[in-house]
């Protein structure tokens, strides 16, 4: 098995099952292991920004990581207004970006880029894979930072003789993180605020936008009069009748205070 295959395989194991991809001749190998491990839906996208914009709505609804796979610095480049948008919104979204072989990197091809400082700006954990051993516990790690709190940019630069050299087995699903829980003693601040009979309003985004926490969040208003509003630009949201209304706070600073 090589580096590639044991990359797809860990990757399914903890639950990427799509890859929205515009490949280059450098991730050849992950192409074809996408094609050879069953589990992976590959779908090709003509741009890296349709990639990535792709990558960024299935995080946001599915509510778990796709990955990307990118040719190379320039395709990075070319994909990273939308995940510019998508670290902003704590998609959960995974890239791999290929690069030349290791020992290919010092005679500077064409191509040749600094993929880490172009993928830092639009990432929360960014690694190298040094050898193609590594690739299955730097999979684990790109996945789990993925599903840390509201969804994290991970995104990780795979050599091509990485890809090809021969690697090891393929981990397993590994634990995803715990959600922080909140205290007791907040709880019950709050629920003093909330009842202390002045205006209030109750501010939401990330997770307490799902459907779910709206539920809770109209019952809580009902009970309370308390005003709800939304970020001003936010991940997901359900709307439509029979829904809690919710007010998006506004963008300036001057038409929120009123």
């Amino acid at each position: 098995m090589n580096g590639a295959e044991s990359l797809v395989a860990t990757l399914i194991n903890n639950g990427v099952e799509v890859c929205f991809t515009n490949p280059g001749t450098s991730e050849m190998h992950m192409v074809a292991a996408i094609g050879k491990v069953d589990g992976m839906r590959s779908i090709l996208g003509l741009f890296e920004g349709v990639c990535t914009g792709a990558a960024d709505g299935y995080g946001r609804m599915a509510g778990k990581p796709a990955c990307t796979l990118l040719h190379l610095g320039p395709g990075l480049s070319n994909g990273s207004a939308n995940l510019h948008n998508a670290k902003k919104a704590n998609s959960p979204v995974l890239n791999l970006i290929g690069d030349h072989a290791t020992y290919h990197k010092k005679y500077d091809a064409p191509l040749t880029s600094d993929i880490i400082g172009l993928a830092q700006p639009v990432s929360h954990w960014v690694r190298t894979t040094e050898t193609a051993a590594n690739l299955p516990k730097d999979a684990v790690d790109a996945v789990v930072e993925t599903n840390t709190g509201a969804g994290r940019i991970a995104t990780m630069i795979v050599p091509a003789d990485c890809a090809w050299n021969d690697s090891v087995e393929p981990l397993a699903m590994q634990a995803a993180p715990a959600p922080g829980l909140v205290s007791e003693a907040a709880v019950g601040q709050a629920a003093e605020l909330l009842n202390n009979g002045k205006a209030t309003m109750l501010l939401l985004g990330n997770m307490a936008l799902t459907e779910r926490s709206l539920e809770l969040v109209n019952k809580i208003s009902q009970a309370t009069g308390a005003r709800i509003f939304c970020d001003t630009f936010f991940k997901r949201m359900p709307r439509g009748e029979g829904r809690c209304q919710i007010e998006r706070l506004a963008y300036f600073a001057e038409q929120g205070v009123e």
